[in-house]
């Protein structure tokens, strides 16, 4: 084991990239070197309440440092200059490990060669051992002293993980160690995080994580109808372009984990993927967030400056990923979107009522085999990109949110055993509040074969309303308002009271039948709900 220190500060611009959590800081690099033959063995990391650009002496600050256990702590809090005092003891017992040989290596941020990190810098220089770290300033001084300064750069650009990893990447290929950077939220699981990051790809939750971008546009619709607001109807065109970059955002920043640098190629590669509607901002935020981790880690390995890396890694990414869906996977995503919304369009056309009734009765089904959110919401989301609303949004509102409400609300009024209001009374007020947590209806489908029934029925009616009245409404929404973002507002009040009356009264009467109801499976109820 190659055993290091870091050591420094908060700093000044690093205050404001990293430096103000300082255990979030320490915390990302002692995850880099899980996996590997580096130990952090000491830390001497200075913190303020403000960047050192404009502390005083006065200034609130604390000395972190780490235990036996390799705990990172509070070791004094207390005026900057009283912390000041207490580092440079540990700055001198440091210095001793170095001229020792404990200390192989030191990571430096925004350190004090000529104060609270002196005797350090200068045992460290003595002692050839390699020094990696951020600060312009204080590199720059360091490197004078005749350090051996391995990789330097400021810290404009970049975040903790990025540095984390290139001081990692630095040290272990110095030292001759092995190491694969650790990206994924689960650092201590080398190859779920580690890679490409292929296995992060995920539509059903990118999907699911741009559906705010959905609603908020459907608002906009709904209030553009408003007499005296019909001037919205501009913002709803302009967020319907700005969909796909919503979700190359997502993507990019799901697939890579490198935070803003993510966000940032998400962002370009978005913009260029506009024209190919939310199918080409999710290819173009994949493929950038795919080529961040690619273009980061070579640019690492390639000592490339920190800033750098993050600049060049997030904006050629971005660039890349996006001219490809520009030049060449754009039309074809376009293309299959369009062709998707109109085989939507041509099957409700041909008999909107039997088309509801088959959606309605089929979309329990498909939530409880974990088909909805896979499949079924990916295409509501494709239809609310061109009209602000959906029909199977109206069918998920009407079948499973109504629905569930009726069932919850049977069981608060009559519930068949003590105990189920109180596990009713919470769903209700989610469906009803929120237009969403159709699962609270689960326990009592499954613990009654007549409910489950009922739910299906009561589903089924509901959709074939919703292609009576040509209903495109969407669900996760407050119920009262669902009908003001919806193309027939009575239509879709309608057609959310029937079925949510069938589901109560059929619910209210199973509770009360003297037939024994059916042993629940909680096994069953928890791995659906999964």
């Amino acid at each position: 084991m190659k055993k290091i220190a870091i050591i420094g500060s908060s700093g000044g611009n690093l205050y404001n990239l990293g430096g103000k959590d300082p255990n979030k800081l320490l915390n990302e690099i002692h995850n880099q070197t899980k996996n590997t033959e580096l130990e952090v063995a000491s830390i001497q990391f200075i913190a303020a309440n403000e960047s050192m650009d404009v502390v005083k002496a006065s200034t609130k600050a604390s000395l972190w440092t780490i235990d036996s256990s390799g705990a990172f702590s509070k070791n004094t809090e207390a005026t900057l200059e009283k912390v000041n005092q207490q580092a440079q003891l540990l700055d001198n017992e440091i210095a001793e490990q170095i001229l020792a040989g404990v200390i192989d290596g030191l990571i430096v941020m925004s350190g004090d060669p000529n104060g609270a990190n002196q005797q350090a810098l200068k045992a460290a220089a003595e002692k050839r051992i390699p020094i990696v770290g951020t600060g312009g300033t204080s590199m720059a001084l360091i490197s004078s002293m005749g350090a051996k300064v391995i990789a330097t750069s400021g810290t404009t650009g970049t975040t903790n993980r990025t540095r984390a990893v290139s001081f990692v990447t630095s040290l272990t290929k110095h030292f001759g160690i092995s190491y694969r950077p650790l990206l994924g939220k689960n650092d201590s699981n080398v190859e779920e995080s580690s890679g490409l990051g292929l296995k992060n790809i995920n539509i059903r939750g990118i999907m699911m994580s741009a559906l705010p971008g959905f609603i908020a546009m459907a608002l906009i619709l709904a209030l553009s109808k408003i007499p005296g607001l019909e001037p919205l109807g501009n913002v709803f065109d302009v967020l319907i372009g700005a969909l796909p970059v919503i979700i190359a955002v997502i993507a990019a920043k799901q697939v890579s984990e490198l935070d803003e640098v993510s966000i940032v190629a998400g962002v370009v590669a978005g913009v260029l993927s506009v024209d190919g509607g939310i199918i080409g901002g999710m290819i173009g935020g994949i493929l950038a967030g795919l080529l961040v981790r690619i273009l980061f880690q070579k640019f690492v390995e390639w000592r490339f400056p920190m800033t750098t890396v993050n600049i060049a890694a997030g904006g050629f990414a971005g660039l890349i990923a996006g001219l490809l869906v520009y030049y060449f996977i754009g039309p074809v995503a376009l293309a299959l979107g369009d062709l998707i919304k109109e085989l939507i369009e041509v099957t409700v056309a041909f008999n909107p009522i039997i088309a509801g009734l088959i959606a309605g009765v089929l979309i329990w089904p498909a939530i409880l085999g974990g088909v909805y959110h896979a499949a079924i919401l990916p295409i509501v989301l494709l239809e609310m990109e061109r009209t602000g609303n959906s029909f199977l949004g109206a069918v998920d509102m009407v079948g499973l949110v109504m629905v569930a409400a009726g069932i919850n609300l049977a069981n608060i009024i009559s519930p068949h055993d003590k105990g189920e209001a109180a596990v009713a009374t919470p769903g209700f007020v989610i469906n009803m509040g929120f237009g969403t947590f159709v699962e609270s209806a689960y326990p009592f489908m499954f613990s009654s074969k007549w409910v489950f029934a009922g739910a299906l029925v009561s589903g089924g009616v509901g959709g074939a309303l919703v292609g009576l009245f040509d209903v495109r409404g969407t669900a996760y929404v407050p119920t009262f308002t669902a009908p003001l973002l919806a193309n027939n507002p009575i239509g879709f009040i309608i057609a959310m009271l029937v079925p949510f009356t069938l589901a109560f009264t059929i619910t209210f009467i199973a509770n009360r039948w003297p037939a024994k109801k059916i042993e629940q499976n909680v096994e069953q109820v928890e791995k659906l709900s999964v």
